[in-house]
């Protein structure tokens, strides 16, 4: 019987979002530099974090593995 560490899955599960939030990240802060773009970049970084914080807040109350893999899917 394979027995899955829930901590552990959720601390992968983390690492696996904050890839994916540098990789939304990236072209944005480019853009944030160019003053003629650098106001709607923020506006776009802000929707970035308020969607990871939302799946930082569903990974943290995953009650199973199965959920976490569904969060995974999701993002």
């Amino acid at each position: 019987m394979i027995v899955i560490n829930l901590d552990k899955a959720k601390n992968i599960t983390h690492e696996a979002r904050r890839a994916k939030r540098a990789e939304e990240f990236a072209p944005l802060d480019v853009k944030a530099t160019i003053p003629s773009e650098a106001t709607a970049a923020e506006e776009a970084r802000q929707a970035v974090r308020d969607k990871y914080a939302a799946i930082q807040t569903s990974i943290d109350a995953a009650p199973s593995v199965d959920e976490l893999k569904f969060v995974l899917e999701a993002m």
